[in-house]
């Protein structure tokens, strides 16, 4: 209790923060995206208004545009806000750790003074005269946990403790101290002022009242100028709290850059509180503080004591905690989770990882089995979110086992579309996936087709020509070698990345196509425009060589491909392999795509093979080969290298050409007539001279037989 006859100390109410749930949105994205494991303090704005409601104290504010932007050059360079009448911008720093334990550990004392130093600093050299909300320095300590969406945080307001400390003479509402004829003043000037862009954000000012009542409100750079008017001023500030007894908490360091200024030892302040946007001088204060060494104060070289960490909701001086999981929609919780993974892999071990390629990449699966299901799976963990998966099968009752997105009920009724399965099954795992189903067959050679149903095919064809031409990556991952050679061949015309999987009992082949035969690399980047999106296009097709084109699925073969399911067994029919293997292939299938896409020469690159020590030319990925072919009975794999076959069936300048010559009377030819490819590309011919070159063996000497060709 004070002292009768004592004027009684000046008590300030803390300030109380308020954090959007958009700030902690955009510190998840900016720490995941950009920053990664670096604890350097990040600037950040804070924003605060005067109090507006009788009962209720207005907040120090974080919201999503506190933070920098992901696209800011330098995080640690403060945040470029500008105020308004119901925002005032305020500095504050963020230390946000990578783990609780080092939040708990933060030298908290040592932050705290290092910002009080720095308040100090600025009304030591005058700067608060040209930006008075540096008074008003604010410190938050944060540890955010992306896994459960959990976050740890403690504000601190420091302030700058006056010794011995300030007492007030008096201290009523503005209404009782003014005069009748300078309340309406005051409280015209205020709204005018407020209403004023240049003034509404600078959060200390003055109240100049000139010896003929007339109001104005000016800038702290001002008062000599006030005084020599002989005008009454008042040392305003936006007050955020609500009480009628107690003034609010920037008043604090506001008394000691005025004692240190102009060395005051009275002086009378006004705490600006509103109602509905307007001056509400029932509800503002105004008082008068002595400062009894306020000379002393004004010479005082030590920086001054610090104080000002704020309490918890029980009173307590200690960190909060929020968690946002249980508020969050769970499809968006699924959407800022899914990335998680891919966005840590690039603090530390691929910074380069482009997830904008990624997610842009527009993603082809012919055949939705036991390789398509796993690789949709497999693309959509690598961040891939535009997918189609074609195929004209049903899901039968032995497929769930193998096929990663069936259940049993996809397999009764008749069993559902593979496609039209597979497509709702992805966005059931990953909600925000742009997955669509395409039911439909593909046209092969060595299945003639009967004249009642060549109209079917030849649309069949269209559709599998626009569906490439309007994808940037095709995965040939169906049953049959028939049914890879029109998408090889439609592949290689329009210049696409292409990848083949195919799976034997116990042994894998993954592939990547090598570029087109007609196309040059100008060419090749021209298209890209049309047919990639900016992001893509920025990553791959940057060669300046072709040099020898890497072959496709056919270029290692000398016969056309025929009809292989007819006349044949049900294991022969089926594609009956060790369940390990789907998985290992598929994997290393995206595995290849996600090297491509990331490597600079993209679809051109050469193929590269495995070495003891790492090169400077070496990708972050590791090298990108042409063929992996593994073998689980060994547990082996290799890798391997096909360059393009002049008479491939499939991607050879002869067939593309013809191709573009004849179009779909050119696929049905291929198709209803099984020489047609061999003819053309001289497969025939070169047979012949084969079957032609015989050698009897039984009358020939080693040493007399001619191997020449």
């Amino acid at each position: 209790m004070e002292d009768k006859g004592k004027e009684p100390t000046l008590k300030f109410v803390p300030f109380q923060s308020a954090v959007d749930e958009g700030f902690w949105h955009r510190l998840s994205s900016l720490k995941l995206n950009k920053l990664g494991i670096d604890e350097s303090p990040i600037s950040i704005t804070g924003f605060y208004a005067p109090c507006s409601h009788p009962q209720v104290s207005n907040h120090l504010t974080l919201l999503a545009e506190s933070l920098p932007s992901e696209s800011s050059e330098e995080i640690s360079k403060p945040s470029v806000s500008h105020g308004n009448r119901n925002r005032c911008p305020v500095p504050g720093i963020l230390y946000n750790t990578n783990t609780l334990e080092g939040f708990k550990a933060l030298d908290k004392q040592r932050l705290m003074r290092e910002e009080g130093k720095k308040i100090w600093e600025d009304i030591c050299s005058g700067k608060v005269e040209e930006d008075s909300s540096v008074l008003l320095r604010f410190l938050v300590v944060s540890f955010a946990d992306l896994k459960k969406w959990t976050f740890h945080y403690w504000f601190a307001f420091p302030a700058l403790a006056l010794d011995p400390p300030a007492t007030v003479v008096d201290l009523k509402p503005a209404a009782q101290w003014f005069s009748k004829e300078e309340a309406v003043a005051v409280a015209v000037a205020c709204n005018d002022w407020r209403n004023a862009c240049s003034m509404a954000g600078v959060p200390f000012f003055l109240v100049s009242i000139s010896p003929n009542s007339e109001v104005a409100i000016k800038r702290l750079s001002d008062f000599e100028a006030c005084q020599r008017d002989d005008s009454k001023v008042l040392f305003g500030f936006y007050d955020p709290c609500h009480l009628p007894n107690n003034p609010g908490w920037p008043l604090r360091n506001f008394l000691w850059f005025i004692c240190r200024r102009w060395s005051l030892q009275k002086l009378q302040f006004f705490c600006y509180r509103e109602n509905r946007g307007f001056a509400d001088l029932d509800s503002s204060l105004v008082g008068e503080a002595s400062i009894s060494n306020s000379q002393d104060l004004r010479n005082h070289q030590n920086m001054p004591n610090v104080l000002g960490w704020e309490l918890n909701n029980i009173g307590n001086k200690a960190p909060r905690h929020i968690s946002l999981a249980k508020t969050m929609d769970p499809t968006r919780l699924a959407i800022e989770a899914a990335d998680l993974n891919l966005k840590l892999m690039r603090w530390r071990q691929l910074p380069s990882l482009n997830l904008n390629v990624l997610a842009s990449a527009r993603c082809l699966l012919l055949g939705a089995g036991t390789l398509g299901c796993q690789v949709a799976r497999m693309l959509m963990a690598w961040g891939v979110r535009k997918i189609t998966l074609l195929d004209n099968g049903k899901v039968s009752m032995s497929n769930p086992l193998r096929q990663s997105l069936y259940t049993l009920d996809d397999c009764l009724n008749g069993g559902e579309y593979k496609a039209v399965a597979a497509v709702r099954s992805l966005k059931k795992i990953y909600p925000a996936v742009e997955a669509e189903a395409v039911v439909m067959s593909i046209p092969m050679p060595g299945h003639p087709v009967p004249s009642k149903e060549l109209e079917k095919v030849l649309e069949e064809c269209k559709n599998l020509d626009n569906l490439i031409n309007s994808h940037d990556v095709i995965f040939l991952l169906t049953d049959t070698r028939e049914s890879r050679w029109l998408p090889s061949l439609l592949s290689a015309t329009a210049n696409k990345i292409t990848i083949t999987a195919a799976l034997g009992f116990d042994s894998f082949l993954v592939m990547r196509h090598g570029a087109g035969p007609l196309l040059s690399p100008h060419e090749i980047k021209t298209e890209a425009r049309n047919d990639l999106s900016a992001e893509l296009e920025n990553v791959s097709l940057t060669d300046r060589t072709m040099d020898q084109r890497l072959g496709c699925y056919f270029c290692n073969d000398v016969v056309a491909p025929v009809d292989s399911t007819s006349n044949r067994t049900l294991d022969q029919q089926c594609t009956v392999t060790r369940p390990g293997l789907a998985p290992i292939a598929s994997s290393l299938a995206v595995e290849l795509l996600i090297g491509i896409l990331h490597h600079p020469s993209g679809i051109l690159a050469k193929a590269e093979f495995s070495r003891s020590t790492v090169t400077a030319d070496e990708q972050p990925l590791g090298i990108l080969p042409h063929q992996i072919r593994g073998s689980l009975s060994q547990f082996s794999q290799m890798t391997l290298v096909g360059h393009a076959s002049d008479s491939c069936t499939a991607c050879s300048s002869t067939v593309v050409s013809e191709y573009r010559k004849r179009g779909l009377d050119f696929i049905v030819a291929s198709i209803n007539h099984p020489t047609y490819l061999e003819d053309l590309t001289g497969l025939t011919e070169l047979m012949n001279s084969a079957s032609s070159f015989e050698v009897d063996w039984d009358n020939e000497n080693d040493d007399d037989i001619d191997l020449e060709i």
